[in-house]
């Protein structure tokens, strides 16, 4: 009896070193279980952009949205005034932002200010001035100092914009130009819209702006821009707005902007590009 209970015993221990070895050995042939790593997430980048820039963000932004998956929430807005849609009004009512694309020196205020990430600056495009006419109204000549100046003091009506062109206009170029108690009276600074689509309605005889901001509005002729010898060229820089939500989207949108691939599209609306080096 003992010597049966004794096998048995030995026949169980047996078994269970078998189950014990084959289970052992089943997982040592299971493969690994696979490394889980985060992928990309889709974020949702929130822009503010002034006109300058405007006509090629709107072109670059789908091209972006695509190749990286995230989204944009655009909106517009001047680099400076006080107009209620301008930049500065926007982030004093602490509109939700994360990047900024305004004038640089306008930029760099807001950095000084302690509102945009130093460092976070990256010039985008270099943005010059010029005029423009309704359209198929005569075109004056603005290709010296001297027939520039001629044109300004002939204008009946001139309209320029409430951001860095106009600012140029009314506190630099009519004051070089020797014409400022002239052609300032019969000038209108605007708000919150385009000069070219007042010049289009009639409202202005001649408009000025950064280029880039007459070339597409229709129902006026661009002239040309302004003498080098007065000529104003601007550059458009994006900047990280501090507490920003989507800082890493934020800067690959900055990154694709500066993209050789973007050059071509932010030279079509009369932009120089500053290409990454």
């Amino acid at each position: 009896m003992n010597m049966t209970n004794n096998r048995r015993r030995a026949w169980l221990i047996a078994l269970a070193s078998t189950a014990s070895a084959l289970l052992l050995s089943s997982c040592a042939l299971q493969p690994a279980a696979p490394v889980v790593t985060a992928t990309t997430r889709s974020a949702e980048v929130r822009v503010i952009t002034s006109g300058a820039f405007t006509e090629a963000y709107k072109m670059l932004v789908p091209l972006f949205e695509k190749d990286s998956g995230h989204k944009v929430i655009s909106n517009y807005g001047a680099s400076m005034g006080n107009a209620s849609d301008s930049i500065p009004s926007r982030l004093a009512r602490n509109e939700p932002v994360d990047v900024l694309i305004m004038a640089g020196p306008a930029l760099d205020d807001l950095i000084k200010q302690g509102k945009v990430m130093p460092g976070s600056r990256v010039d985008l495009v270099r943005s010059s001035i010029g005029f423009a006419v309704k359209s198929g109204a005569p075109k004056p000549d603005i290709s010296t100092l001297a027939t520039l100046k001629q044109t300004l003091l002939d204008a009946k009506s001139i309209a320029y914009s409430a951001s860095a062109s106009g600012v140029y206009y009314s506190t630099v170029l009519v004051q070089k130009l020797g014409i400022a108690d002239q052609v300032l009276p019969k000038s209108k600074r605007i708000l919150s819209e385009r000069v070219g689509t007042i010049v289009a309605r009639g409202d202005a005889e001649l408009g000025l702006q950064q280029v880039s901001e007459l070339v597409p509005i229709a129902g006026i002729d661009y002239i040309g821009p302004l003498p080098d010898e007065v000529q104003q060229n601007t550059f458009f820089s994006a900047g990280i707005v501090v507490g920003a939500k989507e800082p890493e989207a934020a800067r690959a949108m900055i990154k694709y902007f500066t993209s050789a691939a973007a050059a071509p599209t932010i030279a079509k609306t009369g932009l120089e590009p500053v290409t990454a080096k």
